[in-house]
């Protein structure tokens, strides 16, 4: 129901004093999470520009209630999508071996989701997490969310008409219950873990009589481990940088979020401002089916996340008895394997069956990725430990955070729920603090641990990746517990890496050892990451840009503003000088394409040092140097590529200057030049012209730049030079904030959702802000109930349950 917004004030009292209590018989079906919840829930929902809910509510549940409400109109098919995947039922609607819905698990294939999924269903896990008392299990507050969002996204389904083609009509758009809400939450807690191994879990079976297996190489398997756990390749990432009242104009801290997440499906972010009178008022990012504020600002404080270097998992290597494949030894003593049978339903198909092996540990697992194989053996099998699989306490942060009044108040937080499952946070409050810290939740492998208990494999794979490989035949190699840990087997608070009040602190997605590069983090375990090694270019780049602007001081939001869409290159500023004045002393002005065909490059030359070391969209010679670099870096090794070798003490600096004469130097200059002609794309092409997305027929231009580039405002896109070039963003730049204060209660903040509220192409809000991104422009926020009222935009739905 839409009123005029001259009515919005009563229509707020009404409905905050209105009664919405659930019968009692209707909360014991709820508690049991397997049918739709009913019970009168209602909020008033204030859309002002770009389509931006403010949701009020009078509790928890209601507000819960606007938030499913909400989300579903802009995002229905995206939800249900996932809806669909945590009920196991993907093999149903749209067949077993269709690629798998990669935003909640990296299963290949349906039917190794679905068999992931039931068995996380039939085996009660979540309602076992949901049962657990605070602060080991979800708050009330969190549960009554979570019954509201489920309320308000079925209300929503129940009385309108999907437009959106993605799910127009489809079977497999239906009510969902609490369960399936909770269990989306569990599937992002475990994607560092269970999440990462999900065909390993479904494909584990033991070894047939005689069939013998190769032991895993150690290096094969640390290279391995090394490639799955990296940053530069993941398809999360993000920057944040938080700066204290010492380096701003009026003492007051700021924050700069930039998550990079995935453009499409489940772990698009979708921005609102959440309100309970006196009791809550935050607004900000959620991903895709939280009920919660995942990354935004109240009055005093702002956060963010970037995706942290800790390994949330680990492997027991066990060992088995000779005469049973399913029965492993621990001290001495035999533990048969636990069977979870479990069965699929098949579009088209009788129903698959399959049984999965789960240990003290955890599952059995043959594999991580699709590129580290873990045979089982007559001997020998590995169990993966997951942490976060007995962890649903990530919203119970976010919470806390939507109502913290300090950076103080967030540490505290941390310390009581210990919820975040992969992320570090960066946080700046009003008074002028600021904060990082990894705290995360991890395994509990110390280096000592590692030393006495790790395996003859896990002694490479520790030291390189992070990934330990215990022992898990000795019952002296279980991980112990912290006294202030919240769960057995993780590291408590006190063991977390954190930084406060630093003039600057940064992170962007390396470990917490440069958070501010003049006082180095360090004294912590291996797994949470590395100290004193090489870091990425988005790094280095990052921390010269912050630390310059500290030292400049009298910062304002502004300057968070022009640090977002500086665009500059660090890869460029260390090498493209260098590559210019080399490629214009090739003999001839030509260089050898690596198919034997010579290419005249002069023209390129003149490009490269013409080029201004910037991504905008303006920006003539940026995709030449792009093709360029990404060629010279996969041929030419790391240790080939600088003639100044990298060194811990100088870690920002270094490596540098270009090594030109490298063997593939002068290949990747020709390969480049003729791949652009080759496209008919001008070698001083402005780089929107091929960097872009279609929305509405229309080509947008997207700046931004790669990871290998070291870009902070990180785009990454598929190439086809068939159709112009980079024609859609897969992962980058998505909810990005500017915020500060200036003595009042309304923040001063900046936001800009990259992708826009809606993925529905027949939504006014399906582009919009990707043309304000394209434009490098801002959307100003509207925090307080003043400038709530005074949008030009402000369209007002009370939202509300129909018996």
């Amino acid at each position: 129901m839409r009123i005029r917004p001259g009515r919005v004030v009563a229509a707020a009292v009404a409905l905050l004093t209105a009664s919405a209590v659930l019968p009692a018989s209707a909360a014991e079906r709820a508690d049991r999470g397997e049918r739709p919840s009913h019970g009168g829930l209602s909020a008033v929902i204030r859309y002002t520009e770009y389509g931006i809910p403010h949701i009020l509510a009078k509790d928890y549940k209601n507000l819960g209630f606007g938030t499913g409400w909400a989300q579903a109109a802009d995002q229905v098919c995206t939800l249900a999508d996932g809806f669909v995947t945590v009920r196991g039922e993907r093999s149903r609607y749209f067949g077993p071996d269709a690629p798998s819905d990669s935003a909640l698990s990296s299963a290949g294939r349906n039917l190794s989701s679905d068999l992931y999924f039931r068995g996380v269903r039939e085996s009660g896990t979540v309602e076992k997490l949901l049962a657990q008392p605070a602060p080991r299990g979800p708050s009330r507050q969190v549960k009554d969310l979570m019954r509201g969002f489920t309320a308000g996204y079925n209300a929503w389904l129940k009385q309108h008409r999907i437009t959106d083609p993605a799910c127009k009509g489809a079977p497999w758009v239906r009510p969902v219950s609490e369960l399936d809400v909770a269990t989306r939450a569990f599937a992002l807690s475990v994607l560092g873990g269970q999440g990462r191994a999900v065909d390993g879990i479904t494909a584990a079976q033991p070894p047939a009589a005689g069939t013998a297996a190769q032991a895993p190489d150690a290096r094969d398997t640390a290279r391995a481990a090394r490639e799955l756990l990296a940053a530069d390749t993941a398809d999360m990432g993000s920057n944040a940088v938080a700066f204290s009242g010492t380096t701003t104009a009026n003492g007051r801290g700021l924050l700069l979020g930039n998550p990079h997440y995935p453009w499409q499906g489940g772990r698009r972010f979708w921005q609102s401002q959440q309100t309970i009178p006196g009791e809550l008022n935050a607004a900000g990012g959620s991903l895709l089916g939280s009920p919660t504020i995942s990354i935004g600002h109240n009055s005093h404080v702002a956060w963010s996340h970037t995706v942290a270097t800790g390994v949330p998992m680990n492997l027991h290597e066990l060992k088995l008895d000779p005469a049973d494949p399913t029965v492993y030894v621990v001290d001495g003593k035999p533990e048969r394997m636990t069977k979870r049978t479990v069965t699929v339903a098949v579009q088209d198909g009788a129903p698959v069956t399959r049984t999965q092996w789960w240990t003290r540990y955890g599952p059995v697992v043959t594999s991580l990725g699709s590129a580290l194989p873990l045979p089982w053996t007559a001997t020998t099998a590995y169990a993966l430990n997951d942490p976060n699989s007995r962890n649903l306490r990530v919203s119970d942060a976010g919470l806390d955070f939507s109502k913290a009044r300090s950076t103080a108040d967030m540490l505290r937080s941390l310390k009581r729920t210990q919820g975040l499952p992969w992320v570090n946070t960066i946080a700046a409050d009003s008074k002028g603090h600021t904060l990082f810290t990894q705290s995360q939740v991890l395994p509990r492998i110390t280096d000592e641990l590692d030393r006495t208990c790790s395996t003859p494999l896990g002694r490479f794979t520790y030291p390189s990746a992070g990934l330990a490989i215990l022992d898990g035949s000795r019952g002296a190699c279980a991980l112990g517990s912290d006294p202030d840990a919240v769960q057995p087997g993780i590291f408590g608070p006190a063991r977390m890496p954190t930084l406060t009040d630093a003039p600057y602190a940064e992170n962007s997605n390396d470990s917490a050892w440069l958070a501010n590069a003049d006082r180095p983090l360090t004294g912590y375990e291996r797994v949470f990451g590395t100290i004193g090694t090489q870091r990425s270019l988005r790094t280095r780049g990052a921390v010269e840009d912050v630390a310059a602007m500290a030292r400049r001081g009298r910062l304002t939001v502004r300057d968070l503003q022009a640090q977002q869409f500086a665009n500059r290159v660090p890869a460029a500023d260390l090498a493209v000088k260098d590559a210019a004045t080399a490629c214009a002393a090739l003999p001839g002005g030509t260089a050898t394409a690596a198919d034997g065909t010579p290419v005249h490059v002069a023209e390129a030359c003149q490009v490269l040092a013409a080029w201004d070391r910037s991504m905008d969209t303006g920006s003539r010679g940026a995709l030449l140097f792009d093709r360029f670099w990404r060629r010279l870096t996969a041929t030419v090794p790391a240790a080939q590529l600088w003639q100044v070798p990298f060194s811990a003490a100088d870690p920002v600096g270094t490596p540098n200057t270009l090594n030109t004469s490298a063997p593939g130097f002068a290949t990747a200059l020709a390969d480049a030049v003729a791949e652009l002609r080759a496209a008919d794309i001008a070698l001083d092409a402005p780089l929107g012209r091929n960097q872009f997305v279609v929305r509405g027929g229309a080509r947008v231009p997207v700046p931004g730049g790669t990871e290998g580039l070291g870009v902070w405002n990180k785009i990454e896109a598929a190439w086809d030079a068939s159709k112009g070039g980079y024609t859609e963003v897969s992962t980058g730049s998505s909810y990005i904030q500017a915020v500060g204060w200036n003595g009042t209660r309304c923040p001063v903040a900046r936001t800009l959702l990259t992708y826009a509220q809606s993925s529905n192409p027949a939504s006014r809000h399906y582009s919009d802000q990707t043309r304000l991104f394209s434009g490098e422009k801002w959307v100003t926020s509207r925090f307080c109930e003043k400038d709530i009222h005074r949008s030009p935009a402000l369209k007002v739905v009370v939202a509300r349950e129909r018996r």
